[in-house]
C-alpha cells in the first residue's frame, strides 16, 4: 500500500523555487552616476530630498530615482532596487514637498510645474547645479 506524500513534502519543493525565484528580483537596468547640488540664493538645500521623474519616452518606468539633501546641499541619485545611479534618458526634477513648503516654492515639489529637466546620458551628470528661484 502506497502512502499519500505529507502536505508538508508537496508545498517544500513550491516555497523553494517561489523563494530562490524572488531573491533574483528584477534585472537592473543600465545605471549612470548623476551627482549635483540644489541651492537657493547660492546657499546650500538641506533637509529634504530631490526626486528624478521619469519622462514617458524614458524606458525606465518605475521608481523614481532620489537622493536626501546633505548638509553642504549635495546629492547622489539611487535607483530603488539597484542602487547608486540613474537609468539614462530624460527626467523633470522635483523636490519633497515638505522641502519645497519651507521654502515657500511649492511648484518645485510638483512634476508638472517644476522648471527643472534633465537629459542623463549614457556617461551620467556630474555636479550639477540646481538653483531654486
Amino acid at each position: 500500500m502506497k502512502r499519500p506524500m505529507s502536505l508538508v513534502c508537496k508545498i517544500c519543493p513550491l516555497l523553494f523555487s517561489v523563494l530562490l525565484g524572488c531573491s533574483q528580483g528584477p534585472e537592473p537596468p543600465p545605471m549612470v552616476s548623476v551627482t549635483g547640488k540644489v541651492q537657493l540664493k547660492g546657499e546650500a538645500v538641506t533637509a529634504g530630498a530631490i526626486y528624478f521623474h521619469p519622462d514617458e519616452s524614458n524606458s525606465y518606468q518605475n521608481d523614481k530615482p532620489s537622493s536626501l539633501l546633505q548638509l553642504d546641499g549635495s546629492f547622489t541619485v539611487k535607483t530603488y532596487p539597484f542602487g547608486d545611479g540613474v537609468p539614462p534618458g530624460r527626467y523633470k526634477v522635483t523636490l519633497s514637498p515638505e522641502l519645497a513648503s519651507r521654502l515657500k516654492k511649492a511648484k518645485y515639489s510638483q512634476v508638472t510645474q517644476t522648471p527643472w529637466t534633465i537629459d542623463v546620458t549614457d556617461q551620467g551628470v556630474k555636479d550639477l547645479v540646481f538653483e531654486v528661484k
